[in-house]
């Protein structure tokens, strides 16, 4: 029977929702194949994660808090998953898709040989072991893989798993030793942010974004981020306002940017690029204005008006607001 050992991903205080995708993943896997998950939470005081996690089911949630892992330098905190995964006797890792498992957990399946496989979307077992489906190709091909070996690695699409609920009592607390011979490969300089206002894309319930035919950074905060403000919701972009220096790298969605499923997504002036399709096809609602009637938004969008959107999004926001 499988022993899962889950990453926990959290950012000044808060946990990070995709987490509890992970935690739903391996739930699932012991409803079905048997077994039990943990769940690992490391960091620098962080005992009030380590409380809301407590109450999901965990047979056990782990931590390890430490001065030298309040900063998630890849090559320490991938030595201490790696050694809480030896700790349980792991036979599968499991994190979310997100830029922080994906560059703690490759490190941590070399130090522990053990196989990887990104972006999956669903697992079963499959006698002794288990068959997992995960993207390719801008989500246009669904690959069955199996992974050998005692141990097996993996990310999971947090947007085609739902979050978990909680099932009441709390898992017990136990600890990972942070011994005196962490990694120190890489230094933590500074971290530099600017205050966040908005949601983050990958957990709102709406998301507005912006694409080609947004001309300049004023009128992305004016239109997309105006829109955004008034329903209350994420902003993002298509990669080529990124490309263009119209927007930060940090509000891409698409194949190389975030995947998002949001209740409603609201697509301004996106065309409908394959690759963006790729970063919000398990959204619920699409809405998209567009000029061109031709754009392959339309053909994904419950929704659509062709129009210009300097025109149409000020007439928008102006009636929401009314």
């Amino acid at each position: 029977m499988p022993n899962t050992l889950i990453l926990a991903e959290h950012d000044q205080g808060k946990l990070k929702l995709a987490t509890l995708s992970a935690v739903e993943f391996a739930r699932q896997l012991c409803v079905a194949g048997g077994g039990s998950f943990h769940v690992l939470v490391l960091g620098h005081h962080i005992g009030p994660i380590v409380e809301l996690l407590r109450p999901y089911g965990a047979a056990q949630v782990l931590s390890a808090d430490h001065a030298d892992l309040a900063h998630p330098l890849a090559d320490r905190h991938a030595h201490i998953t790696a050694a809480a995964a030896r700790q349980i006797g792991a036979t599968l890792v499991i994190g979310a898709a997100s830029t922080f498992s994906k560059d703690i957990l490759p490190r941590a399946a070399a130090l522990l040989d053990a196989g990887m496989i990104s972006d999956v979307v669903e697992g079963r077992p499959e006698g002794a072991d288990f068959l997992f489906k995960r993207v390719l190709f801008a989500g246009n091909v669904i690959a069955t893989v199996q992974l050998e070996g005692a141990v097996k690695v993996l990310t999971i699409r947090a947007s085609a798993i739902p979050a978990a609920a909680q099932v009441g009592g709390a898992s017990p607390v136990g600890t990972v030793s942070v011994d005196g011979a962490l990694p120190c490969l890489t230094q933590f300089v500074a971290r530099e942010q600017k205050a966040a206002t908005r949601p983050d894309a990958t957990e709102a319930r709406i998301v507005v974004s912006g694409g080609r035919a947004i001309r300049n950074a004023e009128d992305f905060e004016r239109l997309v981020g105006g829109l955004a403000d008034t329903l209350g919701a994420a902003v993002g972009s298509s990669r080529a306002l990124v490309d263009a220096g119209i927007t930060a790298n940090s509000l891409q969605i698409g194949q190389t940017g975030k995947v998002v499923a949001p209740d409603l997504y609201v697509a301004i002036g996106i065309s409908g690029a394959i690759q963006h399709m790729a970063g919000m096809k398990d959204t619920k609602v699409v809405a998209a204005i567009n000029k061109d009637s031709e754009a392959p938004i339309f053909e994904v969008a419950d929704y659509g008006l062709v129009a210009d959107v300097y025109e149409a999004v000020p007439q928008l926001i102006s009636k929401l607001k009314a």
